[in-house]
């Protein structure tokens, strides 16, 4: 299992909680990217954090087909 994928079955099984107490998916989802941009300041520089969600948020459509080069 690697990290990714790690993170992705803890956040669904927060995700699962938060809306058995009742709390909105969608709220819930911006309270955990604010929490985890929180803390990764401590232990990042202060424009990784920033930068971070643009790339998933570039490619957030699972109909759209993405060019890949080779750098």
């Amino acid at each position: 299992m690697s990290v990714y994928e790690w993170a992705r079955q803890e956040l669904r099984r927060s995700q699962d909680a938060a809306q058995e107490i009742g709390f909105d998916p969608g709220v819930t989802s911006r309270a955990m990217l604010s929490a985890a941009a929180q803390q990764s300041k401590g232990v990042r520089s202060l424009e990784d954090p920033a930068d971070e969600p643009q790339h998933p948020a570039d490619n957030l459509d699972d109909q759209q087909e993405y060019a890949f080069m080779r750098p």
